[in-house]
């Protein structure tokens, strides 16, 4: 009787373990989101696919300073800097919307970024974003175009955000882009225009990190004088907000600017020094 006791405690014990073993096989595998891909909402001057969180507040400042190819004489671009100041709020996870001003064309410009898929470990390998913009060129001067319209000083940006983070330091991206300008700088240029973004970033300590990226037009006029736009730049995390140093060869910061209108030269000493500043609130 004793062992029949014995036999029957052993089965009671292994079937109950057995049950476990069975419930935690059939709990459902919570998808985990890889996250940290980028620390600010920009690269340098591409877009990233990272979001404003909900209800949360960003201010950013943006400084682009004139070329330094003219050294001392105009302190190396400061007495040419251009400035933007950007307001970006959280409505939803997946939404955010922007409010910017730059001295460069005195341009105005609204967005919205949503974001579409999230990149997930061992599972959907990208996280992937979409950038749209509205921008208003108020410098537009009509004693020198009298025929100018108000819809003539607005243009448009749509902008696929497809990245990766390859490894726990390195990240990169590639962001398919369609504009449009009303008026365009340079007459034989098609008003709409297409560009690759192709943008980097590698961790180098817990605070720091390196940044660049690069814009490839893909219908630039002939002749134009306009370049694509390179940059490379660190990112400063510290605490409430990230500070971006960079050099870039293009001046505008706004989308269809730094890919439009872009006319530094690296070979010649003629590109530009900047900082984004981020605070969150």
């Amino acid at each position: 009787m004793n062992h029949l006791s014995t036999l029957f405690v052993f089965l009671t014990a292994l079937i109950a373990v057995g049950q476990e073993d069975l419930l935690e096989g059939l709990e459902p595998e919570i998808d985990q989101e890889v996250v940290a891909t980028w620390k600010s909402l920009k690269v340098v001057n591409f877009e990233t696919t990272k979001l404003v969180a909900p209800k949360e507040f960003q201010l950013i400042i943006s400084h682009r300073f004139g070329s330094v190819e003219n050294g001392i004489d105009d302190l190396f671009g400061m007495d040419n800097a251009v400035t933007r100041f950007q307001f970006a709020y959280g409505l939803t996870e997946w939404m955010h919307v922007e409010a910017s001003r730059t001295g460069f064309n005195k341009t105005y410009q609204l967005a919205t970024k949503f974001k579409l898929k999230k990149q997930i470990e061992e599972g959907f390998p990208f996280s992937i974003a979409l950038f749209t913009a509205m921008d208003a060129n108020t410098e537009l001067d009509k004693s020198i175009f009298p025929k100018l319209e108000f819809i003539d000083r607005l243009g448009y940006t749509a902008q696929f955000i497809v990245a990766r983070k390859i490894s726990k330091r390195l990240s990169a991206q590639l962001s398919p882009t369609l504009f449009h300008q009303n008026f365009v700088t340079f007459d034989p240029q098609d008003n709409t225009q297409y560009a690759m973004g192709l943008g980097a970033r590698y961790k180098l300590t817990n605070r720091w990190s390196l940044n660049a990226d690069y814009g490839y037009h893909l219908n630039r006029a002939d002749g134009s004088p306009f370049v694509n736009p390179l940059s490379i730049g660190v990112d400063l995390e510290t605490g409430g907000h990230v500070f971006q140093m960079h050099f870039t060869n293009a001046q505008p910061m706004l989308t269809n600017g730094f890919l439009s209108q872009a006319t530094g030269d690296w070979t010649k000493g003629r590109f530009y020094f900047g900082f984004n500043l981020v605070r969150v609130f």
